[in-house]
This record gives C-alpha cells, structure tokens and sequence, in this order.
C-alpha cells in the first residue's frame, strides 16, 4: 500500500483544490491518502531574521515529515492573482530551508482548478516549472476547467475526456512510485 500525502495550497476552508487533490489522489490504485490542510501548518511569514532568531517552527518540521514519509504528493494549486496563495508559499518558504531537495524527490502530481474556463492554468504552469527544477524525480501535471460545472461531490469529475485524462495521467504517476 503506498501512503499518498495530497493537499490543497490554499487555506480556504471550502477550498475546491483540497476537494480536488483529495478525489485525485484517491483514484490512486493501492494507496492511502494522508490529507494535509494547510490551516494546521499556520506560521510566521518566513524571513532570514525570523528563523535566525527563533529557528525553523516545529509546524514546518511537522510539514516536511509528511512528506518524507510519503510515496508520492499530490498538490492541487488555488490561483490567486495568478500565482500561488500566501498560504502555500509561506509553507514552501519554511520547508525549503530545512533541506535542499524541498520534494524529498518524491514523484508529484501536481493539480489546479478554478471556477472559471482556464482551470488556475497559469499558477499550474508556475509550479511546474519551479517544482521541476532540481527534482529528481516525476513531476506531472492536471488542469481541471470550470469546477462547478465539470466536478460534482458524489461522482467527481464528470467529464469524459477530463475524466480520461485524469486517469492516464495518475495511472503515469502510480507507475513512477
């Protein structure tokens, strides 16, 4: 059985990208999914004179932990003004200084949804391309339009295609583990 760390990078409470990244990371095969909300990861705003005075907080130690015990990750992105929410990147800040290889290189699957017809596409591609870099391992990548429209709580995805999609991109990352 493989563990599966998947969370949403935003601290939104209905944050349709914690939904999203725990239904994808479900339809791994023979897998548990450890879901991580980023409201129990709440720490100061990472700075150099920060950390050099009170240290790394026990929270992103905490953080990093599960993802090092993990198979594989799953992060569904929130788009905020076209990029990444304080939230996540806060968190990213904090856990990049624990270690160089920030990912543990695990293989990634990395998400992003959005209400709107562009599914947070931009904020996708950003993470790609700055979690790609330097990981050493498979770094794929999904993009859901329209939410509301193409997701339902009891059935998922409900588009085919997307569906189709979906699945052959997971079943890359399951053979990556």
């Amino acid at each position: 059985m493989k563990k599966i760390v998947a969370f949403g990078a935003s601290n939104s409470k209905k944050s349709i990208n914690k939904k999203f990244a725990n239904y994808a990371a479900t339809l791994i095969p023979n897998s548990k999914v450890e879901l991580l909300d980023l409201n129990d990861y709440v720490m100061p705003i990472y700075s150099e004179d920060i950390q050099e005075e009170y240290g790394i907080p026990e929270l992103a130690h905490s953080f990093k932990d599960s993802l090092r015990e993990s198979d594989g990750i799953v992060i569904s992105f929130a788009e905020y003004n076209g990029s990444y929410t304080a939230a996540f990147k806060n968190i990213f800040d904090w856990i990049s200084v624990i270690e160089r290889d920030v990912w543990c290189s695990k293989p990634m699957l990395l998400l992003a949804t959005s209400p709107g017809p562009r599914g947070a596409i931009d904020v996708l591609e950003s993470a790609h391309k700055r979690i790609n870099h330097g990981n050493k391992n498979t770094v794929l990548c999904f993009s859901l339009p329209s939410f509301g429209k193409n997701y339902d709580e009891n059935y998922g995805i409900l588009d085919k295609e997307l569906l189709n999609s979906l699945q052959e991109i997971i079943n890359s990352f399951s053979g990556s583990m």
